[in-house]
């Protein structure tokens, strides 16, 4: 292959540097009004009374609207497609506020200054409701968070409002009891694992105003820019064909922005006033009043017989979504079905739960989604299965994954297509030095070293249900236009997309040009979520490209009066076989396009599959412990992958790196606390730690390819797969080097201190047996 497999810079790699790209606030009208939300202080209320009267006569305030003046329709701002299976449970604003931090009122003005000068003018009386704040209080608690009778699901996902259950799940296959039983070593354990923040750069933000045709556009920062569209159709009771959203450049998401945030108040500022408004969240906002990881709490157990065969999973959990249902049902569901499929000598498996409302910040969509919280508590509780029997951990893992052309009992008959996992164990545990380090070494000056290690899966698209078409186009200088509706969200994925349709098309990057995403302009794309954008996206370039393809060698078969299997194209000449004929490519585009009669060749392509096959890594972690403290650093980290085959060797080198760094975070630094009256206490990068290059050690990352059937060029994804290992390697790392147990993330040096106190913990460092 003469582009695929090449690390091509990032087609936007000069400009992105060099501070050139064009974000969504950089385009928005210099005369935008400007909108600001006045915010709920407390965690559940409900609003006895609003006085807007001084807000309005601030001069240059626009308008102020309440929930007396917004739409009673409900929606949900999960970026899914239709129909959305997360509960339709919002209002643009609402008579109860259900968090701190949520909207109570809209101001627009002519610039910041005097909007937040009228924000400060509004009286609100409130009816101050007891708050639901521990998720595991929240099921059948006295307050009902949603009480509303017109909450609607497009389909039954378990919900019991009444109890505060957004939705219920379960997985059963074969007698769970009965195979634990019969197992000859059981270990059960109980894993919590937090809410996490995006900490995006780019906080969210959009523009809303007519066109010359009274059409609503909208420019936003967004991974979803077609689902945006049904989701303000919805909310504001206009039609579709009335909005047009378009995204520029975004300053990352990691799924963030695969839900709406501020799109919708900026366009009923534009629909009731007719005039251009401008929305920015500071980043205090884009902390406490967006989306963040949904907080879960996983029970498990497994059981093995003698030879160390996993024959029953359990796996039993709660999450918590917060004031709305946004992923709720999803999110938990992804924690079983990407864990459960890993171990398949199994007899039986079970997974489920309840989601539960509560009156913090809403749960949404996060790099991982769901198999992050499954792979930590699974992944946990079979290194603890290893050291109760005696095994290696990489060995019990060797014996028990999954393979190349197997099924498993959740698969239901149908075979995993492709798979390098086995290989990826024994590539890590050489760059690790497996053999000669684990499980610990104590270091002279006190501290000790140690490794760890977790497998995990994830998968690649939506199987049955995402959709994403591709156009390209020839032009009539010789070159191409790509269309695409999907996002690139700094991942490179518009690089990845052009490399695709130029190794099809035999030419070079140069020559295509890449354009997305504009709901007016691009073929549908659900978006940028669930690691689909090369698997799914790819798969409907490679189509539409081979279409085209097909199109250039007809026409130039018609020129030269022969049958297409007698002309070659390699990329730059059309010829006949017998080399009497030959036409440039720039040449016949000319004749193609230009002049009467004539036409532009054109490609279209739609993809969804049947299938969603995982991407698989093996995490190695190496840390350096200090028992006077507990504090943990991380030295080394290998994840060796498995992503089908490897499209931009550069590109998912740094995907994998970046998401390696934020499960590090997740591991040891990062949470999302909140203080008794419900207020987000972590809600600037002050109080906020994500890791800094100091904190992360050295990351080497390599790949094992297999080949993915049903991918374009055989590759599956990597986007989301690489974020799940950090978390339970290196708290397995953490238990070997002083023999503390961390079930509830992050591993901060209090907790692991304190676990390393624990008399059971005392036992083992003694080395006594037990776990």
């Amino acid at each position: 292959m003469n582009t695929v497999g090449k690390s091509i810079p990032k087609i936007d790699a000069i400009p992105i540097a060099t501070g050139q790209p064009v974000y969504t606030e950089d385009l928005a009208p210099a005369n935008a009004l400007v909108v600001k939300i006045l915010r709920s202080p407390h965690p559940f209320a409900r609003i006895k009374a609003i006085d807007i009267s001084k807000a309005l006569a601030v001069p240059g305030v626009e308008c102020v609207f309440t929930h007396q003046d917004v739409p009673k329709v409900r929606f949900t701002l999960a970026g899914q497609s239709y129909p959305e299976p997360s509960p339709y449970d919002r209002l643009i604003l609402d008579e109860y506020v259900r968090y701190v931090g949520d909207e109570v009122a809209i101001i627009a003005a002519i610039d910041e200054k005097t909007a937040l000068q009228a924000m400060r003018l509004i009286k609100v009386n409130y009816e101050k409701l007891e708050p639901v704040l521990d998720f595991e209080t929240a099921l059948g608690h006295s307050s009902v968070i949603h009480s509303e009778s017109d909450v609607h699901c497009n389909f039954d996902i378990g919900m019991d409002a009444a109890r505060n259950i957004v939705s219920t799940h379960q997985v059963r296959v074969g007698d769970v009891e009965a195979e634990l039983r019969q197992c000859a070593v059981v270990v059960e354990e109980t894993y919590y694992t937090q809410a996490q923040a995006h900490a995006m750069m780019e906080t969210f933000r959009a523009f809303t105003q007519f066109d010359h045709t009274g059409r609503l556009v909208v420019v936003t920062s967004t991974q979803i820019p077609f689902h945006v569209r049904r989701q303000l159709a919805r909310a504001l009771q206009i039609p579709a064909s009335r909005i047009r959203v378009i995204k520029p450049r975004i300053g990352g998401g990691f799924g963030g922005k695969q839900t709406g945030a501020v799109e919708m108040f900026a366009a009923l500022v534009t629909l009731k006033t007719g005039k251009p408004a401008k929305i920015v969240y500071e980043r205090q906002e884009t902390f406490s009043c967006t989306t963040s990881r949904h907080a879960m709490r996983l029970k498990v157990r497994i059981g093995a017989d003698p030879e160390g065969y996993i024959r029953a999973i359990d796996i039993q959990g709660l999450s918590d979504t917060g004031a709305y249902g946004e992923h709720a049902s999803t999110v938990f569901s992804v924690a079983g079905d990407k864990t459960l499929p890993l171990y398949n000598k199994t007899k039986a498996v079970a997974f489920g739960g309840h989601v539960v409302y509560t009156n913090k910040m809403p749960g949404g969509a996060l790099r991982g989604y769901g198999a992050t919280q499954g792979t930590f508590a699974l992944e946990s509780a079979v290194n603890k299965l290893a050291e109760v029997m005696g095994i290696d951990p990489t060995e019990i893992r060797l014996k028990n994954l999954i393979r190349e052309g197997e099924s498993s009992l959740v698969y239901k008959g149908k075979k995993l297509g492709s798979s390098s996992l086995h290989r990826c164990i024994e590539t890590g545990k050489k760059l690790i030095q497996w053999d000669s380090k684990y499980p610990r070494q104590e270091l002279p000056n006190g501290k000790v070293r140690a490794l760890g290690m977790a497998v995990t899966m994830q998968g690649s698209g939506i199987a049955g249900i995402d959709t994403a078409s591709a156009e390209i186009r020839l032009n009539d200088d010789g070159n191409y236009t790509l269309l695409l509706g999907s996002t690139d969200m700094g991942t490179g994925s518009d690089t990845i997309l052009g490399q695709m349709a130029a190794e099809v098309l035999e030419t070079s990057l140069e020559n295509i040009i890449v354009n997305a995403a504009d709901t007016d302009i691009s073929p549908y794309d659900p978006g940028s979520y669930a690691s689909s954008t090369t698997y799914v996206t790819g798969m409907a370039v490679v189509k539409a490209s081979e279409e085209l393809k097909r199109q250039i060698i007809e026409q130039a078969a018609l020129l030269f009066n022969v049958t297409v299997n007698e002309v070659a194209f390699d990329g730059e000449l059309l010829r006949t076989a017998s080399d009497e004929q030959r036409i440039s490519l720039r040449k016949l585009s000319e004749q193609i396009v230009v002049g009467p009669g004539k036409r532009q060749l054109s490609g279209h392509a739609s993809y969804g599959s049947p299938v969603s096959p995982p991407p698989f890594i093996a995490g190695f972690a190496e840390v350096e412990v200090d028992p006077e403290t507990g504090k943990t650093e991380l030295i080394d980290y290998v994840a060796v992958v498995d992503c089908g085959t490897v499209i931009n060797p550069n590109l998912a080198k740094v995907q994998v790196e970046g998401g390696i760094v934020q499960g590090i975070g997740m591991a040891l630094f990062e949470d999302v606390i909140y203080g008794s009256n419900g207020k987000l206490q972590t809600n600037s990068f002050m109080q906020y730690k994500i890791p800094c290059r100091k904190d992360i050690g050295s990351i080497r990352v390599a790949f094992e390819e297999s080949y993915e059937p049903t991918g374009p060029f055989g590759a599956k994804s990597v986007g989301e797969v690489v974020i799940n290992t950090p978390q339970p390697a290196i708290t397995h790392a953490i238990y070997n080097a002083v023999g503390a147990n961390i079930t509830r993330l992050p591993a901060t040096p209090e907790r692991v201190y304190i676990a390393m106190n624990l008399p059971e913990t005392k036992q083992i460092t003694e080395g006594k047996t037990g776990v």
